[in-house]
């Protein structure tokens, strides 16, 4: 499966955050670390993101188990 990139308006439609609150999740390693793709440029790694994503909703499975 080839490795996609993803822009930060991409992440923030598919995560339902802000851009402060993705950096901020960031900064406490409880978010992907973007790829610099260019001089003034990052992008995401789309698995990595739908993986943090479906992490999310087996964390909040579990809380209701």
């Amino acid at each position: 499966m080839p490795q996609l990139f993803i822009r930060l308006p991409e992440v923030q439609r598919r995560t339902g955050y802000s851009k402060a609150w993705i950096y901020r999740l960031i900064s406490q390693h409880r978010f992907p670390v973007p790829v610099k793709i260019g001089t003034r440029a990052i992008a995401f790694i789309e698995s990595e993101v739908d993986e943090w994503i479906n992490q999310r909703i087996i964390e909040s499975r579990e809380e209701v188990a």
